[in-house]
């Protein structure tokens, strides 16, 4: 008889272990003893390799599963649309097949097809899934219904990209790309978003492949995942690979409702010491960590969250920081908190940080306070080297763009300030 309140969980062919749920909903997890045994790897920083159970009691293998799946609105609309209930496992068993990172979660009864599905989306279906903001559940038959997880509360959908067409995986297939769109109150946000991951791009940061497109007059940005590789040699022509990820809220043991360090969330000193511990290259991954931050101060980025950094494990056994991701100037949008996700020797208005509380931010990370003075200087004179440039690129590239304006205008007070 198969158990409804078990699953498991697959790194490509390989089982990984179990998940279960107690009666009131909280879940445990238990490494499989053969995983262990032939060489596999910790899932989770948070998360050891042990013959031990995670328990339902302690609920750190709650928190980092939960961290998989959608959040607020997008996740009330895949309820809704799936008619199951609002609980993490049963969205964990629904969606659960293709995830960041590595891992698939599939009912006990299941196992991971060897064939990689798709279906094809032509112009006037990519359209309308543009249109819809990526809701797919609600117009997909049941039978091919994907099964596809991002965190987070935005809008989103994975795609497979391949020769410039648009696929969308069936089950458990991996995708390759992530589009991101238009919301109702934030139009102009793949178009910030692009720009700002350009921007930090041209001063040196480490930041994913995004490109703004639009159908129908429908903007959306386009991201290459990084947790996605293609079959080595073989470019599009092959199949696309998982590699395994995770998240700081993840890797540290918060769960998504912390995110945020002004709501019970890890500080970035934490998340410092987390990539000092974790990373094969911790020289590299920690200094690109904190000049992630001071972009984000004088880059106008204040959602720049615990959730928006991640730990990268690649084949070869480097566990690196990741490329950035998720980089908006929040602060050329109405309505948004102004307010940084990360205090800056704590103090989170953007506006009030001076010298002070970079020191004390050196403290707090054990780094020479001239040293971290130093990068502040630099970031300041390169982004007023680089935010006309990149302007002008961006938009010799996707035509005009007045709104750009306000973040340039943003950006340029931000570093005249930090100079």
């Amino acid at each position: 008889m198969i158990d409804p309140d078990a699953l498991n969980v697959w790194c490509e062919d390989r089982l990984v272990g179990y998940l279960w749920r107690n009666p009131v909903g909280a879940i445990g997890f238990r490494y499989e003893p053969d995983w262990i045994d032939t060489g596999g790897f910790a899932i989770s920083w948070s998360l050891p390799l042990t013959t031990e159970d995670f328990s339902t009691q302690d609920n750190v293998a709650h928190r980092f599963f939960a961290n998989l799946l959608p959040e607020g609105g997008v996740r009330e609309h895949i309820v809704r649309d799936l008619k199951i209930p609002n609980t993490d496992f049963d969205l964990l068993r629904a969606i659960g097949g293709e995830c960041a990172g590595a891992l698939s979660i599939l009912s006990v009864e299941r196992h991971p097809s060897a064939d990689q599905s798709y279906r094809p989306l032509p112009g006037k279906e990519l359209a309308q899934l543009i249109a819809r903001r990526g809701q797919i559940y609600a117009a997909w038959p049941k039978d091919k219904r994907p099964r596809l997880s991002l965190a987070g509360a935005q809008d989103k959908c994975p795609v497979l990209i391949r020769d410039d067409h648009y696929f969308l995986p069936e089950g458990e297939a991996p995708s390759s790309h992530i589009l991101k769109f238009e919301l109702a109150d934030y139009r102009h946000l793949p178009a910030y978003e692009t720009f700002t991951s350009h921007l930090a791009g041209q001063i040196g940061l480490p930041v994913v492949d995004i490109e703004l497109h639009s159908i129908e007059k429908r903007f959306y940005a386009q991201i290459e995942r990084y947790d996605r590789v293609w079959d080595a040699g073989s470019g599009t022509g092959g199949e696309v690979q998982r590699l395994h990820q995770e998240d700081f809220c993840q890797a540290l043991g918060y769960g998504f409702e912390k995110k945020y360090q002004d709501s019970g969330g890890p500080s970035f000193a934490t998340c410092y010491r987390l990539l000092q511990d974790a990373s094969t290259d911790p020289a590299i991954d920690t200094q690109n960590l904190l000049r992630w931050q001071i972009f984000n101060v004088l880059a106008g980025n204040s959602d720049g969250h615990a959730k928006n950094l991640s730990i990268l494990y690649l084949p070869n056994g480097e566990i690196r920081l990741s490329p950035f991701y998720d980089l908006v100037c929040t602060r050329a949008i109405e309505r948004i908190d102004y307010h940084l996700a990360f205090g800056i020797g704590g103090q989170r208005d953007p506006g009030q940080i001076t010298t002070k509380h970079w020191k004390s931010l050196a403290e707090e990370c054990d780094v020479g306070s001239r040293f971290l003075i130093r990068l502040v200087e630099e970031t300041a004179t390169s982004l007023l080297e680089q935010i006309g440039q990149t302007k002008a690129l961006f938009e010799e590239q996707y035509g005009d763009y007045p709104s750009l304006q306000r973040i340039e205008r943003i950006v340029t007070q931000q570093c005249r300030r930090a100079t």
